[in-house]
Protein backbone atom coordinates (compact mmCIF):
# COMPACT_ATOMS: atom_id res chain seq x y z
CA UNK A 1 0.00 0.00 0.00
CA UNK A 2 1.35 3.43 -1.01
CA UNK A 3 0.65 6.64 0.88
CA UNK A 4 0.71 9.97 -0.95
CA UNK A 5 1.19 13.19 0.97
CA UNK A 6 0.20 16.40 -0.81
CA UNK A 7 2.73 19.04 0.20
CA UNK A 8 1.78 21.56 -2.45
CA UNK A 9 1.07 25.10 -1.32
CA UNK A 10 -2.51 26.32 -1.44
CA UNK A 11 -3.29 27.76 -4.83
CA UNK A 12 -4.50 31.33 -5.16
CA UNK A 13 -8.19 31.63 -4.24
CA UNK A 14 -8.36 28.11 -2.86
CA UNK A 15 -10.09 29.32 0.29
CA UNK A 16 -12.77 31.17 -1.70
CA UNK A 17 -14.96 28.06 -1.92
CA UNK A 18 -14.73 27.47 1.82
CA UNK A 19 -15.55 31.14 2.47
CA UNK A 20 -18.66 31.03 0.28
CA UNK A 21 -19.72 27.78 1.97
CA UNK A 22 -19.34 29.47 5.36
CA UNK A 23 -21.43 32.47 4.23
CA UNK A 24 -24.18 30.21 2.94
CA UNK A 25 -24.17 28.04 6.04
CA UNK A 26 -24.56 30.91 8.48
CA UNK A 27 -26.54 33.16 6.17
CA UNK A 28 -29.31 33.92 8.64
CA UNK A 29 -26.91 34.93 11.41
CA UNK A 30 -24.90 37.10 8.99
CA UNK A 31 -28.07 38.77 7.65
CA UNK A 32 -29.13 39.65 11.20
CA UNK A 33 -25.67 41.09 11.88
CA UNK A 34 -25.78 43.14 8.65
CA UNK A 35 -29.25 44.48 9.47
CA UNK A 36 -28.02 45.58 12.89
CA UNK A 37 -24.94 47.18 11.35
CA UNK A 38 -27.00 49.24 8.87
CA UNK A 39 -28.96 50.91 11.62
CA UNK A 40 -25.77 51.76 13.51
CA UNK A 41 -23.45 52.98 10.76
CA UNK A 42 -23.62 55.81 8.27
CA UNK A 43 -25.01 54.86 4.90
CA UNK A 44 -22.16 56.71 3.23
CA UNK A 45 -19.92 53.85 4.35
CA UNK A 46 -21.78 51.29 2.24
CA UNK A 47 -18.96 51.41 -0.29
CA UNK A 48 -16.80 49.57 2.25
CA UNK A 49 -17.11 46.16 3.82
CA UNK A 50 -18.26 45.38 7.33
CA UNK A 51 -17.04 43.71 10.49
CA UNK A 52 -19.50 40.93 11.31
CA UNK A 53 -19.85 39.44 14.79
CA UNK A 54 -21.59 36.11 15.29
CA UNK A 55 -22.08 34.52 18.74
CA UNK A 56 -19.79 31.54 19.04
CA UNK A 57 -22.66 29.38 20.23
CA UNK A 58 -24.39 29.85 16.82
CA UNK A 59 -21.47 28.35 14.93
CA UNK A 60 -20.51 25.63 17.43
CA UNK A 61 -20.84 22.05 16.26
CA UNK A 62 -21.25 18.82 18.26
CA UNK A 63 -17.99 16.98 18.89
CA UNK A 64 -17.64 13.33 19.90
CA UNK A 65 -14.55 12.33 21.88
CA UNK A 66 -13.44 9.69 24.33
CA UNK A 67 -13.87 10.72 27.94
CA UNK A 68 -11.18 10.28 30.58
CA UNK A 69 -12.32 7.76 33.15
CA UNK A 70 -10.91 6.17 36.28
CA UNK A 71 -8.84 7.63 39.08
CA UNK A 72 -5.71 9.45 37.93
CA UNK A 73 -2.92 11.31 39.68
CA UNK A 74 -1.21 13.87 37.48
CA UNK A 75 1.65 16.27 38.12
CA UNK A 76 1.85 18.76 35.29
CA UNK A 77 5.29 19.49 33.86
CA UNK A 78 6.87 22.78 34.84
CA UNK A 79 5.45 22.64 38.39
CA UNK A 80 7.91 23.97 40.93
CA UNK A 81 5.62 24.37 43.99
CA UNK A 82 3.74 21.13 44.55
CA UNK A 83 4.50 17.43 44.71
CA UNK A 84 2.27 14.38 44.60
CA UNK A 85 -0.03 14.27 47.66
CA UNK A 86 -0.02 18.03 48.41
CA UNK A 87 -3.37 19.75 48.91
CA UNK A 88 -4.14 23.06 47.21
CA UNK A 89 -5.76 25.77 49.33
CA UNK A 90 -9.15 27.14 48.33
CA UNK A 91 -8.95 30.45 46.38
CA UNK A 92 -9.84 33.59 48.37
CA UNK A 93 -13.45 34.89 48.46
CA UNK A 94 -14.87 31.48 47.84
CA UNK A 95 -13.31 31.00 44.40
CA UNK A 96 -14.82 31.51 41.00
CA UNK A 97 -13.82 35.18 40.81
CA UNK A 98 -10.92 34.72 38.45
CA UNK A 99 -8.09 37.17 37.92
CA UNK A 100 -9.57 39.17 35.04
CA UNK A 101 -10.79 42.76 35.22
CA UNK A 102 -14.32 41.96 34.02
CA UNK A 103 -17.34 40.85 35.98
CA UNK A 104 -18.91 37.43 35.97
CA UNK A 105 -22.22 37.00 34.16
CA UNK A 106 -25.38 36.73 36.25
CA UNK A 107 -26.44 33.40 34.83
CA UNK A 108 -22.98 31.90 34.95
CA UNK A 109 -22.58 31.79 31.16
CA UNK A 110 -20.52 34.07 28.96
CA UNK A 111 -21.00 34.75 25.27
CA UNK A 112 -17.95 34.63 23.03
CA UNK A 113 -18.18 36.16 19.58
CA UNK A 114 -16.63 35.14 16.27
CA UNK A 115 -15.64 38.30 14.38
CA UNK A 116 -14.67 38.36 10.70
CA UNK A 117 -14.66 40.84 7.81
CA UNK A 118 -16.71 40.72 4.63
CA UNK A 119 -15.89 42.60 1.45
CA UNK A 120 -17.97 45.33 -0.16
CA UNK A 121 -19.47 42.93 -2.73
CA UNK A 122 -20.36 40.38 -0.07
CA UNK A 123 -21.85 43.11 2.11
CA UNK A 124 -24.07 44.46 -0.68
CA UNK A 125 -25.07 40.93 -1.70
CA UNK A 126 -26.35 40.24 1.81
CA UNK A 127 -27.77 43.75 2.20
CA UNK A 128 -29.92 43.47 -0.94
CA UNK A 129 -30.72 39.79 -0.66
CA UNK A 130 -34.36 38.95 -1.46
CA UNK A 131 -34.87 42.40 -3.02
CA UNK A 132 -36.02 43.02 -6.59
CA UNK A 133 -36.92 46.09 -8.59
CA UNK A 134 -40.74 46.32 -8.64
CA UNK A 135 -42.60 45.85 -11.92
CA UNK A 136 -39.34 44.87 -13.63
CA UNK A 137 -40.65 41.54 -14.93
CA UNK A 138 -44.10 42.85 -15.84
CA UNK A 139 -42.84 45.61 -18.15
CA UNK A 140 -39.91 43.69 -19.54
CA UNK A 141 -41.30 43.38 -23.06
CA UNK A 142 -42.05 47.01 -23.77
CA UNK A 143 -39.61 49.20 -21.88
CA UNK A 144 -36.83 47.37 -20.12
CA UNK A 145 -35.88 45.26 -23.16
CA UNK A 146 -34.84 46.77 -26.48
CA UNK A 147 -33.96 44.93 -29.67
CA UNK A 148 -30.97 45.14 -31.94
CA UNK A 149 -30.64 43.77 -35.47
CA UNK A 150 -27.72 41.45 -36.18
CA UNK A 151 -26.47 39.26 -39.05
CA UNK A 152 -27.64 35.67 -38.71
CA UNK A 153 -26.03 33.89 -41.67
CA UNK A 154 -27.63 33.34 -45.08
CA UNK A 155 -30.87 31.90 -46.39
CA UNK A 156 -32.13 30.73 -49.80
CA UNK A 157 -35.16 33.06 -49.82
CA UNK A 158 -35.37 36.76 -49.30
CA UNK A 159 -35.97 40.18 -50.82
CA UNK A 160 -33.73 41.36 -53.70
CA UNK A 161 -32.19 44.09 -51.56
CA UNK A 162 -30.67 41.42 -49.27
CA UNK A 163 -29.13 39.42 -52.14
CA UNK A 164 -25.44 38.71 -51.57
CA UNK A 165 -23.93 38.65 -55.08
CA UNK A 166 -20.51 37.38 -54.12
CA UNK A 167 -21.90 34.53 -52.02
CA UNK A 168 -24.34 33.61 -54.83
CA UNK A 169 -21.56 33.56 -57.46
CA UNK A 170 -19.42 31.36 -55.21
CA UNK A 171 -22.31 28.92 -54.99
CA UNK A 172 -22.74 29.03 -58.76
CA UNK A 173 -19.07 28.26 -59.37
CA UNK A 174 -19.15 25.38 -56.93
CA UNK A 175 -22.26 23.91 -58.55
CA UNK A 176 -20.87 24.15 -62.11
CA UNK A 177 -17.59 22.57 -61.03
CA UNK A 178 -19.45 19.70 -59.40
CA UNK A 179 -21.73 19.08 -62.42
CA UNK A 180 -19.24 19.57 -65.25
CA UNK A 181 -15.89 18.66 -63.71
CA UNK A 182 -15.62 15.17 -65.22
CA UNK A 183 -16.92 16.35 -68.64
CA UNK A 184 -14.36 19.14 -68.79
CA UNK A 185 -11.59 16.68 -67.99
CA UNK A 186 -12.78 14.39 -70.81
CA UNK A 187 -13.02 17.41 -73.12
CA UNK A 188 -9.39 18.36 -72.47
CA UNK A 189 -8.28 14.79 -73.21
CA UNK A 190 -10.23 14.72 -76.52
CA UNK A 191 -8.84 18.08 -77.55
CA UNK A 192 -5.30 16.78 -76.86
CA UNK A 193 -5.99 13.70 -79.02
CA UNK A 194 -7.37 15.91 -81.79
CA UNK A 195 -4.28 18.06 -81.74
CA UNK A 196 -2.06 14.98 -81.97
CA UNK A 197 -3.98 13.65 -84.98
CA UNK A 198 -3.85 16.99 -86.75
CA UNK A 199 -0.09 17.18 -86.25
CA UNK A 200 0.36 13.66 -87.64
CA UNK A 201 1.38 13.56 -91.33
CA UNK A 202 -0.80 10.53 -91.95
CA UNK A 203 -4.34 10.72 -93.26
CA UNK A 204 -6.54 10.70 -90.10
CA UNK A 205 -9.64 12.34 -91.54
CA UNK A 206 -12.17 9.81 -90.23
CA UNK A 207 -10.69 9.79 -86.73
CA UNK A 208 -10.59 13.57 -86.65
CA UNK A 209 -14.28 13.77 -87.65
CA UNK A 210 -15.23 11.36 -84.84
CA UNK A 211 -13.28 13.36 -82.28
CA UNK A 212 -14.89 16.60 -83.46
CA UNK A 213 -18.37 15.11 -83.00
CA UNK A 214 -17.53 13.97 -79.45
CA UNK A 215 -16.03 17.36 -78.62
CA UNK A 216 -19.11 19.21 -79.90
CA UNK A 217 -21.40 16.91 -77.87
CA UNK A 218 -19.42 17.51 -74.70
CA UNK A 219 -19.38 21.28 -75.21
CA UNK A 220 -23.15 21.24 -75.75
CA UNK A 221 -23.63 19.19 -72.58
CA UNK A 222 -21.46 21.59 -70.58
CA UNK A 223 -23.27 24.61 -72.04
CA UNK A 224 -26.64 23.27 -70.89
CA UNK A 225 -25.55 23.77 -67.28
CA UNK A 226 -26.81 27.30 -66.42
CA UNK A 227 -24.33 29.91 -65.27
CA UNK A 228 -26.47 30.69 -62.20
CA UNK A 229 -29.57 28.99 -60.87
CA UNK A 230 -32.09 29.71 -58.14
CA UNK A 231 -30.30 27.13 -55.99
CA UNK A 232 -27.22 29.37 -56.00
CA UNK A 233 -28.93 32.50 -54.68
CA UNK A 234 -28.02 33.45 -51.13
CA UNK A 235 -29.75 36.23 -49.21
CA UNK A 236 -28.38 37.92 -46.12
CA UNK A 237 -30.43 36.92 -43.09
CA UNK A 238 -31.12 39.39 -40.28
CA UNK A 239 -32.61 38.66 -36.90
CA UNK A 240 -33.42 40.64 -33.78
CA UNK A 241 -32.31 39.82 -30.29
CA UNK A 242 -33.37 41.45 -27.02
CA UNK A 243 -30.89 43.79 -25.41
CA UNK A 244 -31.81 44.92 -21.87
CA UNK A 245 -31.32 48.62 -21.51
CA UNK A 246 -28.63 49.53 -19.02
CA UNK A 247 -29.60 53.15 -18.49
CA UNK A 248 -31.58 54.43 -15.53
CA UNK A 249 -32.19 57.83 -14.00
CA UNK A 250 -33.08 58.43 -10.37
CA UNK A 251 -34.88 61.62 -9.41
CA UNK A 252 -34.32 62.76 -5.83
CA UNK A 253 -36.95 65.26 -4.67
CA UNK A 254 -36.67 66.81 -1.23
CA UNK A 255 -38.46 69.52 0.68
CA UNK A 256 -35.94 72.05 2.03
CA UNK A 257 -38.37 74.47 3.59
CA UNK A 258 -37.94 75.82 7.09
CA UNK A 259 -39.85 72.91 8.64
CA UNK A 260 -37.22 70.39 7.43
CA UNK A 261 -34.48 70.24 10.05
CA UNK A 262 -31.03 68.73 9.48
CA UNK A 263 -31.91 65.44 11.16
CA UNK A 264 -34.79 64.91 8.74
CA UNK A 265 -32.54 65.73 5.78
CA UNK A 266 -29.93 63.24 6.98
CA UNK A 267 -32.51 60.45 7.11
CA UNK A 268 -33.67 61.32 3.59
CA UNK A 269 -30.05 61.24 2.44
CA UNK A 270 -29.62 57.71 3.75
CA UNK A 271 -32.65 56.49 1.87
CA UNK A 272 -31.43 58.08 -1.38
CA UNK A 273 -28.03 56.43 -1.06
CA UNK A 274 -29.61 53.04 -0.44
CA UNK A 275 -31.77 53.46 -3.53
CA UNK A 276 -28.81 54.53 -5.66
CA UNK A 277 -26.67 51.57 -4.59
CA UNK A 278 -29.58 49.24 -5.24
CA UNK A 279 -30.12 50.57 -8.77
CA UNK A 280 -26.43 50.28 -9.63
CA UNK A 281 -26.71 46.52 -9.05
CA UNK A 282 -29.32 46.26 -11.81
CA UNK A 283 -28.34 48.97 -14.30
CA UNK A 284 -24.91 49.68 -15.71
CA UNK A 285 -25.35 53.45 -15.91
CA UNK A 286 -27.40 55.37 -13.35
CA UNK A 287 -27.80 59.12 -13.53
CA UNK A 288 -29.05 61.10 -10.54
CA UNK A 289 -31.08 64.30 -10.75
CA UNK A 290 -31.41 66.34 -7.55
CA UNK A 291 -34.42 68.64 -7.17
CA UNK A 292 -34.84 70.81 -4.08
CA UNK A 293 -38.01 72.74 -3.45
CA UNK A 294 -39.77 75.04 -1.04
CA UNK A 295 -42.16 77.44 -2.75
CA UNK A 296 -40.02 77.08 -5.86
CA UNK A 297 -38.12 74.09 -7.26
CA UNK A 298 -34.57 74.02 -8.56
CA UNK A 299 -32.24 71.38 -10.00
CA UNK A 300 -29.01 71.47 -8.00
CA UNK A 301 -25.76 69.60 -7.49
CA UNK A 302 -25.39 66.82 -4.94
CA UNK A 303 -23.54 69.03 -2.44
CA UNK A 304 -26.10 71.81 -2.63
CA UNK A 305 -28.93 69.28 -2.45
CA UNK A 306 -27.83 67.94 0.92
CA UNK A 307 -26.12 70.87 2.58
CA UNK A 308 -27.53 74.15 1.32
CA UNK A 309 -29.85 75.94 3.76
CA UNK A 310 -33.24 77.27 2.64
CA UNK A 311 -36.21 78.90 4.35
CA UNK A 312 -39.79 79.52 3.37
CA UNK A 313 -43.02 77.66 2.82
CA UNK A 314 -43.72 74.49 0.85
CA UNK A 315 -45.33 73.97 -2.58
CA UNK A 316 -44.67 70.37 -3.62
CA UNK A 317 -46.15 70.71 -7.10
CA UNK A 318 -43.25 72.95 -8.12
CA UNK A 319 -40.85 69.99 -7.80
CA UNK A 320 -43.17 67.67 -9.71
CA UNK A 321 -43.55 70.19 -12.52
CA UNK A 322 -39.78 70.58 -12.77
CA UNK A 323 -39.31 66.81 -12.85
CA UNK A 324 -41.84 66.57 -15.67
CA UNK A 325 -40.00 69.26 -17.66
CA UNK A 326 -36.63 67.52 -17.19
CA UNK A 327 -38.06 64.18 -18.36
CA UNK A 328 -39.47 65.77 -21.51
CA UNK A 329 -36.21 67.56 -22.18
CA UNK A 330 -33.63 64.83 -21.48
CA UNK A 331 -35.21 61.43 -20.81
CA UNK A 332 -38.29 61.16 -22.99
CA UNK A 333 -36.87 59.08 -25.87
CA UNK A 334 -38.14 55.90 -24.19
CA UNK A 335 -34.88 54.05 -23.47
CA UNK A 336 -34.50 55.34 -19.91
CA UNK A 337 -35.75 53.55 -16.83
CA UNK A 338 -37.04 56.35 -14.60
CA UNK A 339 -37.20 56.05 -10.81
CA UNK A 340 -38.12 58.74 -8.33
CA UNK A 341 -37.94 59.14 -4.56
CA UNK A 342 -39.55 62.06 -2.78
CA UNK A 343 -38.78 62.91 0.83
CA UNK A 344 -40.77 65.40 2.88
CA UNK A 345 -42.04 66.09 6.37
CA UNK A 346 -45.59 66.26 4.99
CA UNK A 347 -46.02 70.05 5.00
CA UNK A 348 -47.76 71.50 1.95
CA UNK A 349 -50.43 74.01 1.05
CA UNK A 350 -53.81 72.29 1.33
CA UNK A 351 -54.96 73.39 -2.11
CA UNK A 352 -51.69 72.21 -3.70
CA UNK A 353 -51.93 68.56 -2.59
CA UNK A 354 -54.74 67.63 -5.06
CA UNK A 355 -52.71 69.25 -7.81
CA UNK A 356 -49.76 67.04 -6.90
CA UNK A 357 -51.91 63.95 -7.26
CA UNK A 358 -53.14 65.10 -10.68
CA UNK A 359 -49.58 65.73 -11.87
CA UNK A 360 -48.54 62.23 -10.87
CA UNK A 361 -51.55 60.53 -12.45
CA UNK A 362 -51.51 62.41 -15.76
CA UNK A 363 -47.81 63.06 -16.40
CA UNK A 364 -45.25 61.35 -14.17
CA UNK A 365 -46.48 57.87 -13.31
CA UNK A 366 -47.15 56.84 -16.96
CA UNK A 367 -43.45 57.33 -17.74
CA UNK A 368 -41.98 56.39 -14.35
CA UNK A 369 -41.16 52.83 -13.45
CA UNK A 370 -41.42 53.40 -9.70
CA UNK A 371 -42.17 56.41 -7.52
CA UNK A 372 -41.63 56.22 -3.75
CA UNK A 373 -42.80 58.90 -1.34
CA UNK A 374 -41.16 58.88 2.11
CA UNK A 375 -42.69 61.05 4.80
CA UNK A 376 -40.28 61.67 7.65
CA UNK A 377 -42.19 63.01 10.61
CA UNK A 378 -43.49 62.11 14.05
CA UNK A 379 -46.51 64.38 13.72
CA UNK A 380 -49.98 63.65 12.42
CA UNK A 381 -50.27 63.19 8.64
CA UNK A 382 -51.55 66.14 6.63
CA UNK A 383 -53.25 66.71 3.28
CA UNK A 384 -50.32 65.56 1.09
CA UNK A 385 -50.23 62.13 2.76
CA UNK A 386 -53.98 61.68 2.36
CA UNK A 387 -53.87 62.55 -1.35
CA UNK A 388 -50.93 60.22 -1.92
CA UNK A 389 -52.71 57.39 -0.12
CA UNK A 390 -55.60 57.74 -2.56
CA UNK A 391 -53.10 57.48 -5.40
CA UNK A 392 -51.39 54.43 -3.88
CA UNK A 393 -54.70 52.57 -3.80
CA UNK A 394 -55.26 52.86 -7.57
CA UNK A 395 -51.71 52.57 -9.01
CA UNK A 396 -49.07 49.85 -8.94
CA UNK A 397 -45.91 51.90 -9.40
CA UNK A 398 -46.50 54.39 -6.58
CA UNK A 399 -46.04 53.79 -2.88
CA UNK A 400 -45.86 55.99 0.21
CA UNK A 401 -44.19 55.04 3.49
CA UNK A 402 -43.74 56.66 6.87
CA UNK A 403 -40.38 56.99 8.65
CA UNK A 404 -39.99 58.28 12.19
CA UNK A 405 -36.46 57.30 13.17
CA UNK A 406 -33.20 56.51 11.39
CA UNK A 407 -33.58 52.85 12.34
CA UNK A 408 -36.78 52.71 10.23
CA UNK A 409 -34.96 53.48 6.96
CA UNK A 410 -33.63 50.03 6.14
CA UNK A 411 -36.80 48.08 7.13
CA UNK A 412 -38.91 50.45 5.02
CA UNK A 413 -36.46 50.12 2.14
CA UNK A 414 -36.64 46.32 2.26
CA UNK A 415 -40.43 46.47 2.38
CA UNK A 416 -40.54 48.70 -0.70
CA UNK A 417 -38.37 46.42 -2.80
CA UNK A 418 -39.28 43.02 -1.42
CA UNK A 419 -39.48 40.33 -4.09
CA UNK A 420 -42.99 39.42 -5.12
CA UNK A 421 -44.26 35.86 -4.68
CA UNK A 422 -44.23 35.30 -8.45
CA UNK A 423 -40.56 36.19 -8.77
CA UNK A 424 -39.58 34.14 -5.71
CA UNK A 425 -41.46 31.07 -6.97
CA UNK A 426 -39.92 31.45 -10.42
CA UNK A 427 -36.46 31.59 -8.87
CA UNK A 428 -37.06 28.34 -7.07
Amino acid sequence: MAHFIDRRLNSKGKSTVNRQRFLRRYKQQIKRAVSDAVSQRSVTDLENGEQISIPAKDISEPVFHTGKGGKRTVVHPGNDQFTAGDKINRPPSGGGQGTGSGEASKDGEGEDEFVFSISKDEYLEILFDDLALPNLKKTQLDKVVQYETYRAGYQTDGVPSNLDIVRSLKGSVARRIALTGSDRKTLRELEAQLQALQDDKLDNTLAIMELLKEIEALKAKIARVPFIDTFDLRFRNYDRRPVPTSKAVMFCLMDVSGSMDQTTKDMAKRFYILLYLFLTRTYENVEVVYIRHHTQAKEVSEHEFFYSQETGGTIVSSALNLMNDIIKDRYFEGNWNIYAAQASDGDNWADDSPQCRELLVNHLLPVTRYFAYIEITDRQHQSLWREYQKLEAITENFVCKHIQHASDIYPVFRELFRKSEQIVSAGK
